[in-house]
């Protein structure tokens, strides 16, 4: 299947990176890369339980306790949505 990162997904992505070489360490940042990267791969091979959100064919899954990553898969394709940070107020949260 083919990875599609949306907009969103690319900006929320890159924010919490800039945010974890801020405030955290390196080693930080590589796995918060590293798990967004083994998350993909088991989205990608089917392989991983996700939560059902709020919208409709959208579903969730936690990339660390902070972030979750939303997504939705169509017939050849997986939509990476957002990445959330749970500390965020989620009135602001939008798909």
């Amino acid at each position: 299947m083919d990875i599609i990162w949306s907009p969103q997904a690319k900006k929320d992505y890159w924010q919490n990176i800039d945010y974890l070489e801020a405030e955290w360490t390196f080693q930080d940042v590589v796995n918060f890369i590293d798990e967004v990267d083994y998350t993909i791969r088991l989205l990608d091979k089917n392989n991983i339980n996700f939560i059902s959100s709020n919208y409709k064919n959208v579903n969730k899954v936690v990339i660390t306790k902070q972030i979750s990553l939303y997504y939705k898969i169509n017939s050849n394709t997986i939509e990476l949505l957002r990445f959330w940070n749970t500390y965020q107020d989620l009135e602001n949260f939008k798909l």
